[in-house]
């Protein structure tokens, strides 16, 4: 045993010095490192959230609603001994006589936080410390970007709707702080007991109502099930599983794209793997020979050679995984400025991880031509026959299938995912391996037609018709390497800009809410008497869909989580007579200025829940009832920035139920002070500065896409070295073929000719190929994940067509060029 593995660790460092398993290798180091680079980033997340949830309930419990809750649920929490705070979210203006800021307000009671701390300080740049108290009567807390935006300092006067409040503190720190809408805004903190005064909460307005609750684990679990037991529509409870879910969905989304740059690279590494053992078998078929006629077994000659891959493929997931390590630590920065906390240090799972995947690329890929390799029959030393229909090798090539699907599914932790990526790969490889073979058996029906009849050209041809199975191979493995590229490249690129221009210069981008009825008029006088188009001021009404065609809606009976959500909130409802801007009705009449109740649906939301012409819906609306059928769908832009709504209904079934009003406007970025103007005339709403917003989102979502494109590289890196490795995989036996053709008497101009000609088919072919696969995936992409309209472009065919053929040509080239100027016979003896 001991021999054996002395042997194999001496054909490992020769194989190393002829270079024979440098292209392995690094295929094995990218599908490592990709994989853990993500494994480490995921893990130290995790645990991250998992550390902190109960800071970030700012309690052991935390029960949402949209609504005030009951007084029953406070009661009953204290009638238990556990402690309670409440606290309210919403957005407002801030303003001084000067300007006016958009702000994230919390409201909070006596004894909050419960778990976790608030940290303020005396103003920008003081020292800070753990506030132990909330904000007294008439007192406001600021953090640091609203100090900046007022311009104010403490005990400076600061009003929000109806009050003037006086600035108490700067908040340096919240632990209970999110990362959704509201913590993207600058916060303002003040006390519970000043909230009505103030007028800021009116029929219609959106705020969030929490009631934080700590105590004994067993007495909290308790709560938490007659908590449950007890929930109303718009209710709901959240734990430490569910803590932070506006960052773990941002998190997932990002991983899903993680774990999709993953499964890519490890697929490419497959083909890179498989592509390169197979070259490693036929070259080594000799040696094994000579190993058998010399007394050594078959088991003996499998042991050493399985040996040396066992060291090597260990040696190269090792380096992986020190790969993968150093890069998320790189990464995890971007993460740590998402989640504003330090990430604990990763566990060593994912080096586990990492090590499998090797293990399961070199089970599933060199196996199978290991297992031909101790066939090889001693006869091979006089005679060049090898059987290459081995059953054994047949099951091993299922196994390796086996190994390829389990990594996808395992990788992707997604079932949908797993199988999307399953099926499309083995769809690409089938479609272009059988393209790939149609023209190239065309291609060779061709070859002594035309310019394809004389010199160097012909012998090039039909030496891809003498290897169909190889150049199939190394064709299907070059569409497959370019059609990574150019997804990773051009057409992402073309995808951006097509999302870039759905926006215009001129679209709205501030919004006003929360306008009562009787300011319509004056709202709208002030904008004309600034000079600007008066808006579109549209209703406002909110209401739950609770039945639909008489059967009620249970959101618990949604697989889908979005569809859960949905049937769980409420909707903002709105009546008109008049056809909103960017509404196009797809189905059916719009009601116009009739009174009848009659409503009008989103396409997009009709398709979520199965509704269609005539069906009727019901909601609930200030505890009252409506329905009214269903006689148009319409279809909406979503991105113009406009008021949109799901449901629109006549005239004459809403204007009885509490509302507000609504309205968005562009404002031109020299106009900036009538914002201030309006919030003056209207202390009450509160204007959403969009460009603002998006751009503070944006932040957080580009430090997410710029990790993933970092692990998206690991994905260029491995279809670079499928693109080299299918050039080299049938190098043997063109260097055999060149130097028979030098050797019966063919000049080097032809033998330019034929080695030009035969990467010219390959480039063409597997660029075409490329170019379309790009396309056709790249609308996929954009009709099914990105929603948006998208005409595949002919500039990535066309570029990958060039750039492919000039490629394989160059690549080609470079790597037998020094054939031409080596002696027939030193090749002949070489390959002997």
């Amino acid at each position: 045993m001991m021999r054996s593995l002395l042997l194999a660790a001496r054909m490992m460092l020769r194989d190393l010095r002829a270079g024979e398993l440098h292209l392995l290798g690094l295929a094995i180091v990218i599908a490592v490192a990709s994989l853990t680079s993500v494994g480490f980033l995921a893990d130290r997340v995790g645990r991250a959230l998992d550390r902190e949830a109960n800071q970030l309930l700012g309690g052991d419990l935390l029960l949402r609603a949209d609504r005030p809750w009951p007084a029953a649920f406070a009661d009953e929490a204290r009638d238990r001994g556990l402690q309670v705070a409440t606290t309210v979210l919403f957005t407002s203006m801030a303003s001084t006589e000067e300007t006016a800021a958009l702000a994230g307000v919390k409201v909070v009671e006596d004894g909050y936080p419960l778990r976790g701390a608030i940290r303020i300080a005396a103003g920008p740049n003081q020292d800070d410390a753990v506030a132990g108290r909330v904000p007294a009567p008439g007192e406001l807390w600021l953090d640091e970007r609203l100090f900046a935006e007022l311009g104010v300092k403490v005990g400076d006067v600061v009003g929000m709707g109806e009050l003037a409040f006086r600035v108490g503190a700067m908040v340096s720190f919240e632990s209970d702080r999110g990362a959704n809408f509201f913590s993207l805004l600058p916060r303002a903190i003040f006390n519970l007991d000043e909230l009505e005064r103030t007028g800021l909460i009116a029929e219609g307005s959106r705020a969030t109502w929490r009631l934080h609750v700590a105590g004994e684990q067993t007495t909290v679990d308790a709560y938490e099930r007659w908590a449950r037991d007890n929930l109303g529509r718009g209710q709901a409870v959240e734990t430490v599983e569910n803590a932070r879910p506006e960052v773990r969905a941002a998190l997932d989304q990002a991983q899903r794209f993680l774990r999709l740059a993953a499964l890519l690279a490890v697929i490419l590494a497959a083909v890179a793997v498989g592509l390169s053992a197979r070259r490693f078998m036929a070259r080594h078929l000799d040696g094994c020979a000579v190993m058998r006629v010399l007394g050594a077994r078959q088991a003996q000659v499998l042991g050493i050679v399985v040996g040396e891959f066992l060291i090597f493929g260990l040696a190269a997931a090792l380096a992986g995984t020190a790969l993968g390590w150093s890069v998320q630590w790189g990464l995890a920065g971007g993460l740590r400025e998402i989640l504003a906390t330090e990430l604990p240090a990763p566990s060593l799972l994912p080096i586990a991880h990492g090590l499998a995947v090797g293990m399961a690329l070199l089970a599933g890929f060199v196996l199978p031509q290991l297992l031909r390799l101790h066939k090889v029959s001693t006869l091979r030393v006089l005679r060049r026959e090898f059987d290459i229909a081995e059953p054994l090798s047949g099951a091993a090539w299922a196994f390796g299938l086996a190994a390829l699907l389990g990594l996808i599914f395992w990788i992707a932790a997604d079932m949908r995912l797993g199988l999307m990526v399953a099926l499309g790969f083995a769809l690409a490889l089938g479609v272009f391996a059988l393209a790939a073979w149609w023209v190239l058996h065309l291609a060779g029906r061709l070859k002594g037609q035309g310019s394809l009849r004389g010199g160097g050209w012909r012998y090039g041809v039909a030496a891809l018709g003498r290897r169909m199975g190889g150049s199939v191979v190394q064709a299907a493995a070059l569409g497959l390497g370019m059609t990574a590229l150019l997804l990773l490249t051009l057409v992402r690129g073309d995808l951006l800009d097509n999302w870039r221009a759905m926006a215009p210069a001129d679209a709205p981008n501030r919004f006003v809410i929360n306008i009562q009825p009787d300011q319509r008029q004056g709202v709208a006088a002030l904008f004309g008497a600034e000079g600007l188009p008066e808006p579109a001021i549209q209703p406002m009404i909110r209401g739950r869909m609770v039945a639909i065609n008489g059967t009620p809606i249970a959101p618990e009976a949604f697989e889908d989580q979005r569809t859960r959500r949905l049937a769980e909130r409420e909707f903002n409802l709105s009546y008109a007579a008049a056809l909103p801007d960017a509404n196009v009705v797809s189905a059916g009449r719009w009601h116009g200025a009739a009174r009848e109740p009659q409503l009008s649906v989103e396409v997009g939301l009709a398709q979520t829940f199965g509704l269609k012409l005539g069906d009727r819906v019901t909601f609930e609306i200030a505890g009252e009832r409506v329905e009214a059928p269903i006689t148009s769908v319409r279809t909406l832009e979503w991105d113009s920035m406009r008021v949109n709504f799901f449901f629109i209904a006549s005239e004459g079934l809403l204007e009885t139920y509490p509302a507000s009003l609504i309205t968005s406007f562009h404002l031109p970025a020299e106009r900036h002070d009538f914002t201030t103007r309006l919030i003056s005339a209207f202390p009450n709403l509160t204007v959403i500065d969009i460009a603002a917003v998006v751009a503070q989102v944006q932040s957080m979502t580009d430090k997410l896409i710029l990790i993933v494109q970092f692990v998206f590289g690991f994905a260029v890196l491995a279809g670079l070295v499928v693109l080299y490795a299918a050039l080299q995989s049938t190098h043997d036996e063109r260097e055999y073929e060149l130097a028979m053709l030098r050797t019966l008497g063919a000049r080097n101009r032809q033998v330019r000719q034929a080695l030009l000609a035969e990467f010219l088919v390959l480039g063409s072919v597997a660029g075409v190929l490329a170019g379309v696969g790009a396309s056709a995936i790249g609308w996929l992409l954009a009709e099914q994940v990105f929603r948006m309209a998208y005409v595949p472009a002919l500039a990535p065919v066309v570029v990958a067509v060039l750039l492919g053929t000039a490629g394989v040509v160059a690549g080609g080239w470079l790597g037998t060029r020094k054939l031409l100027s080596r002696p027939p016979l030193a090749s002949l003896r070489a390959l002997a």
